[in-house]
């Protein structure tokens, strides 16, 4: 069984797709640490992150587990891997690492940006989780406060509006929902509300 959860920055896509692994014993793939980790490796070379090039060597040469998930989760990795996910050699080096995650004995749970489209169309379920600009702001916020980092809520606010349109606007797999997928606003849902919607959905598609 595969599961495919998309949606914005802080939309709650993360923790509903850790949730879901853990309640059907899948292994569970962010994909977003992918773009992060990149993007870390490009800034600790001291590269431009336009640099295609670099990039793509970055891509290539990525392991799925051997993420430090406290650095690639700050605020300036999350900016800068929307700009290296926006090259698309760099999505295409990682589609073949992303598909043979999904696709191993007894499934898995993947979530990022272009899953229900573009990495596993042909996914069991898929979830298109979104929630109101000021909510995700407030949600980065309290996460980026809790890890002792400074948290403006109108810099962050700019951040995920400049995000949103960028992972959007851009030619190869923008952000967007799959056709069949069902769409999950979390705006005024609790963690706990949200996960078990999403429970409701994943099994009405086993059904």
């Amino acid at each position: 069984m595969i599961i495919a959860i998309d949606g914005p920055a802080a939309s709650g896509k993360g923790t509903l797709a850790r949730r879901l692994a853990e309640h059907y014993g899948l292994p569970h793939l962010d994909t977003g640490l992918l773009y992060r980790a990149v993007a870390a490796s490009l800034i600790a070379a001291d590269r431009d992150l336009n640099d295609v090039g670099a990039a793509i060597a970055a891509a290539r040469g990525l392991g799925l587990t051997e993420f430090d998930e406290d650095k690639l989760r700050g605020r300036r990795m999350g900016e800068a891997a929307s700009i290296v996910a926006a090259i698309p050699e760099v999505r295409a080096a990682l589609i073949e690492a992303q598909r043979n995650f999904a696709h191993r004995p007894g499934g898995a749970v993947l979530d990022g940006r272009d899953i229900g489209t573009v990495i596993c169309p042909d996914a069991d379920a898929k979830i298109f989780v979104t929630a109101s600009p000021e909510t995700r702001a407030q949600r980065r916020a309290l996460e980026l406060a809790a890890r002792g980092e400074k948290a403006d809520f109108a810099a962050i606010l700019a951040e995920i509006v400049k995000r949103d349109a960028r992972d959007s606007e851009r030619a190869d797999a923008p952000l967007k929902a799959a056709p069949d997928a069902v769409r999950l606003d979390t705006t005024k849902m609790s963690v706990e509300a949200a996960f078990a919607e999403s429970l409701n959905v994943v099994e009405a598609r086993r059904r």
